[in-house]
């Protein structure tokens, strides 16, 4: 089954390599350059908030082992 190209200028491409490929400058980029100053100022959570997160996690998997290492040695039956 063949149909036609639905690319009605076809013979207008430019930049087109053997194979389809294009050469490296021939393509706008992906995507917009967010390096530049924003104009305003994230401001992320607070450094005491990541501590306590951080603390109460370790604290889920230390009692979390224990239990399980105490379930183990049969501590739990």
């Amino acid at each position: 089954m063949s149909g036609s190209n639905p690319d009605p200028y076809e013979d207008k491409l430019t930049g087109l390599e053997p194979g389809g490929g294009v050469p490296p400058g021939e393509t706008p980029p992906g995507e917009a350059s967010t390096a530049g100053p924003q104009g305003h100022d994230e401001g992320g959570p607070r450094k005491g908030t990541q501590v306590f997160w951080l603390a109460a996690i370790g604290a889920g998997v230390l009692l979390s082992l224990l239990y399980f290492i105490g379930y183990i040695v049969g501590f739990f039956d």
